[in-house]
């Protein structure tokens, strides 16, 4: 059980957290927002970011509406598949285990919204970019968080066989 805990623990935290933070914020926007409601606290700034109650029966982008069956299918797919291979990436590789922690905390988020109300609320609108929430954002920033990471891990490996074979190794200097 020590380890099982200690696998997770990171994990659970990290989806954990967005996931709150998510379905405070989706909540919040329903409480206070009708349908279509924007609010936006100066008017300078609406044309550039404002709040609007919107939902999405769709994906990211508001891409396949109404195929919102398929992709909590996907998201319960997804969420096992971090849970099983979490605890097989090594510590070390601290990007890779954030990245599958946002993106699990971003699709139980968006599977949490599915399942109780058959579609996701959107509410961040940022000029004409499709209107988002924190689970999209979580999942976004967790993929961008990845392929750094792949980006920065293969660069080190590429500079460690460079120096390898640039330094040689000599032996030992006290066998003569």
């Amino acid at each position: 059980m020590k380890n099982f805990v200690r696998n997770y623990l990171i994990l659970i935290c990290i989806a954990g957290g967005i996931i709150v933070l998510d379905q405070f914020t989706k909540a919040l926007v329903r409480q206070s927002l009708a349908l279509g409601e924007i609010w936006s606290p100066w008017p300078w700034l609406t044309p550039y970011a404002r709040i609007v109650h919107w939902y999405n029966s769709g994906v990211a982008f508001g891409l396949f509406q109404g195929k919102g069956d398929i992709f909590m299918i996907l998201a319960i797919l997804v969420a096992l598949a971090i849970i099983y291979f979490y605890p097989r990436v090594p510590a070390s590789d601290w990007s890779l285990r954030l990245a599958m922690g946002l993106q699990l905390g971003g699709a139980v988020g968006n599977l949490i919204d599915r399942l109780t109300l058959g579609h996701v609320t959107d509410f961040i609108s940022v000029g004409t970019f499709p209107v988002f929430n924190v689970a999209d954002s979580s999942i976004t920033i967790g993929v961008i968080i990845l392929l750094l990471g792949v980006y920065l891990q293969e660069r080190k490996e590429k500079s460690q066989s460079a120096r390898r074979e640039a330094d040689p190794p000599t032996g030992d200097p006290h066998i003569v």
